[in-house]
């Protein structure tokens, strides 16, 4: 190895940068050189960097000049830091910066972040996973210049019932009622967020009836996720669907439960 520092990915979390993990902050703050995803990650997260640090926005970079100044950085020495928005594991696009930092026998260390789903979830105060409504949680994007496959489209996946959160899609808001209405219903909970956690957050809840026309109104055209499933109704929130963890008759290895 020509190093002894990795190049360390960073999941930076969906915009606060308070929402950085303590471990990705420690990386970012002793950082020499820092890659970050200009367009989607908020200058406000570089103020944890070192102030003598290197900063490069790569908002304007193709993937064979991202991974040259990693390489190059990583072979004089330098503590390296690529940073990515919200969690590393979902659209992040790391996959092939990996595989060529493999070819280039460059050490690598990955470290995981708050993806943009957990900070709607936390916006609404709303769990996704309700007793007796979905335990369920899919994570998908329809199909754009970027295909899915067939076996993953939205009417396919509507046939669960379980919470949908779509990314990367909310310009495509109309045909997404389209091909979720005859599975969830014209009133099932839809739930748009935008840029959630950063100061121009917006919030739009909504029906599959209605939500197309608020998106617009809102202007909303990019950087949202779109949420679906009964779990985002108000009568989830019933004391008949409760989880058992906390039921005061419910045994398990550090409690056992009382007779009703």
């Amino acid at each position: 190895m020509s190093s002894r520092y990795p190049v360390v990915f960073i999941g930076a979390g969906p915009g606060d940068p308070e929402l950085i993990t303590v471990k990705g902050l420690k990386a970012l703050a002793n950082a020499e050189v820092i890659l970050y995803a200009g367009s989607l990650v908020p200058q406000a997260l570089l103020g944890w960097a070192r102030r003598e640090a290197e900063i490069i926005d790569t908002a304007s970079l193709d993937l064979q000049a991202i991974v040259a100044r990693l390489i190059e950085a990583h072979r004089a020495g330098k503590r390296v830091v690529r940073v990515h928005s919200g969690d590393l594991s979902i659209y992040s696009a790391i996959q092939e910066q990996l595989e060529e930092l493999d070819r280039a026998d460059v050490p690598y260390q990955l470290i995981p972040g708050v993806t943009a789903a957990a900070a709607v979830s936390a916006a609404l105060a709303q769990e996704f996973t309700l007793p007796e409504v979905t335990q369920t949680v899919i994570l998908t994007r329809t199909s754009g210049r970027t295909p899915v496959p067939a076996g993953e489209t939205l009417e396919k996946l509507a046939q669960h019932g379980a919470t949908l959160v779509i990314y990367l899609s909310v310009q495509m808001i109309d045909s997404i009622v389209e091909q979720l209405t005859p599975a969830y219903g014209p009133d099932a909970p839809v739930v748009v967020g935008y840029r959630v956690s950063w100061p121009d957050e917006k919030m739009v809840r909504g029906t599959m009836a209605t939500i197309a026309t608020q998106v617009r109104q809102a202007g909303i055209i990019r950087q949202a996720l779109i949420l679906v499933g009964p779990a985002l109704a108000a009568s989830g929130r019933s004391s008949s669907r409760r989880s058992k963890l906390y039921d005061k008759t419910f045994s398990h290895g550090y409690r056992t439960g009382a007779a009703d």
